[in-house]
């Protein structure tokens, strides 16, 4: 099974890159089975179009504007995206259920989730994340590692780097490492 785990979001606009910064967070941190690959899928838009028809599963991580408290963490299967029309407040947001729109007509589609964490601020232009969503950001990556191995992804832990430094590499990017992160 191919299995595609992409991070989206806008790391310029503050909790809009908590896809992104979750994506490195796993790459840096943790070996998964084969066939898993982890993918920086920045503002990709339509181009998500090629993970949902190359990969068999695919896992979408990003904001999800919900009515909630910030740092509330979901896991949205593609059905209950499409239901969402609230979901859709960021040019990504709209994007990633765009495709799934489209793709659900097409002959072949991967199964595609999404686990995102309500922002708290998605406006200021800033690389970082507010206090509230760093306090969670550990939710955010246990639902993943949880859905993982609901999907029988075997995961070895292979680094302990925080989320902080993470942020770091990207505020400071001669320090950012691009090995094996697409």
């Amino acid at each position: 099974m191919r299995y595609a785990i992409v991070g989206v979001g806008n790391i310029l606009f503050k909790d809009e890159g908590i896809g992104i910064y979750a994506a490195k967070f796993l790459e840096s941190n943790y070996s998964f089975s084969e066939g898993v690959e982890v993918i920086d899928g920045g503002t990709l838009g339509f181009k998500l179009m090629r993970y949902y028809q190359d990969y068999d599963r695919v896992l979408i991580i990003d904001t999800v504007s919900i009515k909630d408290e910030p740092g509330a963490v979901y896991n949205l299967p593609s059905e209950a995206l499409l239901g969402l029309g609230s979901y859709r407040q960021t040019a990504h947001e709209v994007e990633v259920v765009e495709m799934l729109e489209i793709c659900s007509f097409l002959e072949k589609m991967a199964q595609v989730s999404v686990i995102g964490m309500v922002p708290e601020d998605i406006e200021s232009v800033e690389i970082s994340l507010s206090d509230s969503v760093k306090e969670r950001f550990d939710l955010l990556i246990n639902e993943i590692l949880k859905e993982l191995k609901q999907e029988g992804v075997e995961i070895e832990k292979k680094g302990s780097k925080k989320i902080d430094e993470i942020i770091n590499e990207y505020a400071n990017p001669s320090s950012l490492s691009r090995e094996g992160f697409r």
